[in-house]
C-alpha cells in the first residue's frame, strides 16, 4: 500500500520500521519538527526523524497543516492511507479525508477507555489490570473514531516506560495485520457510556501524595517512570523514587519507619527501591542510604 506515516516519539517507530520492513511503499513521513535539546539547545530531530533517514524516506516537519499548501501537499501523495502514532498535530478534516482508506490512529489503550494524551499513565495510576492497543479510523474528535482491531496485555508491575515500549511493539504488529486484513474489516463504533479521558500529565502530579494508600503511591512510582519522575523532597533536595515495593507496616503518614527507608502511607507504606538525588545518577536505595543516612522518625514531603 502507499502510506504516509505520521509520528514523532520512540513509540512510533517501531511501528515505522515494521511496515517499512513489511514491504509497504511510505511516500512520505510527517514528524514533529526539530526542537532544541540538551545543553547546547541545539535543533534535535524526532525519534521518528531519525528513523525514517536511516531508511531513506522523505521526512516533512510542517509547524501545522492547517495551511492550504500543507493540505494540497498531503493530497497529492496520492496515499491508500495515513498511518498516525503519537504525531502530536491536530489532523483537518482535509488531511482525514485526502487517502482513499482514511488515517488509521494507533493508540495505546483499549479505547474508549482513555482516550487522550496520557493513556498508558493513567492506566497505571488507575490500577487497570491490562491495557492495550486500539487501530481506530480517525475523525475530528479526540480519539472517538470507530474501532479496526485492538490487542491486549497486562498492565500489573510494569512502570509507564516498559509499557509503552511493550505498546509501541503490540502496535507495531498490529498495524501490519490490520492493513493486510483491511478490505475485510468491519469498524466498530466506540461506547460513549464507557468512554474515560486520560488527560495529560501535571508535573505537579508527580509530587508522592503519601497521605494516599501504598498501592496508590506505588502505582504513581511506576505511571511517572521515566517522566516526569515521581518524588519526595527532604532537608530541601528533591529525590526522585524509580521503583518501589509495598510494605505491610504502617505509621504516621509520610514518616520513616525504619533505616531501609520504608515510608508510613494513608494505609500501608511503601519502601523505595531504586531512587535518585538531584544532579546525581540512579541507585539502588541500600547504596544511597550508606551514603547518606534517611533516619527512623524523619518526616518526609
Amino acid at each position: 500500500m502507499r502510506i504516509i506515516f505520521m509520528g514523532t516519539p520512540d513509540f512510533a517507530v517501531p511501528a515505522l520500521r515494521a511496515l517499512a520492513d513489511a514491504g509497504h511503499d511510505i511516500v512520505a513521513v510527517y514528524s514533529q519538527p526539530p526542537r532544541p535539546a540538551g545543553r547546547g539547545k541545539k535543533p534535535r530531530k524526532s525519534a521518528v526523524h531519525e528513523a525514517a533517514d536511516e531508511l531513506g524516506l522523505e521526512v516533512r516537519t510542517p509547524a501545522s497543516l492547517k495551511p492550504d499548501e500543507e493540505k494540497t501537499a498531503f493530497a497529492a501523495l496520492n496515499a491508500d492511507v495515513a498511518v498516525v502514532a503519537a504525531y502530536g498535530l491536530i489532523l483537518n478534516q482535509a488531511i482525514l479525508d485526502a487517502p482513499k482508506h482514511g488515517c488509521l490512529n494507533i493508540h495505546a489503550s483499549l479505547l474508549p477507555r482513555w482516550r487522550g494524551a496520557a493513556p498508558v499513565q493513567r492506566a497505571i495510576l488507575a490500577g487497570d489490570p491490562a491495557t492495550g492497543i486500539t487501530i481506530m479510523q480517525m475523525e475530528r474528535g479526540l480519539d472517538t473514531g470507530p474501532m479496526l482491531t485492538h490487542a491486549a496485555t497486562l498492565a500489573d508491575h510494569k512502570s509507564a516506560g516498559e509499557l509503552t515500549a511493550e505498546l509501541a511493539e503490540i502496535g507495531a504488529s498490529l498495524i501490519c495485520d490490520t492493513l493486510d486484513a483491511l478490505d475485510g474489516l468491519e469498524a466498530t463504533p466506540q461506547n460513549e457510556a464507557d468512554a474515560t479521558y486520560a488527560e495529560k500529565i501535571d508535573k505537579a502530579e508527580a509530587r508522592l501524595d503519601f497521605s494516599q494508600t501504598a498501592e496508590q503511591v506505588e502505582r504513581a512510582v511506576r505511571a511517572f517512570n521515566p517522566v516526569p519522575g515521581a518524588f519526595f523532597e527532604h532537608d530541601g533536595e528533591r529525590f526522585k523514587v524509580l521503583a518501589a515495593e509495598i510494605s505491610g507496616r504502617s505509621g504516621d503518614t509520610g514518616a520513616v519507619l525504619d533505616d531501609a527507608l520504608t515510608i508510613a502511607c494513608g494505609k500501608g507504606a511503601i519502601r523505595p527501591t531504586r531512587i535518585q538525588r538531584a544532579g546525581k545518577g540512579a541507585m539502588d536505595t541500600a547504596e544511597l542510604l550508606r551514603g547518606y543516612p534517611i533516619p527512623a522518625g524523619t518526616k518526609l514531603e
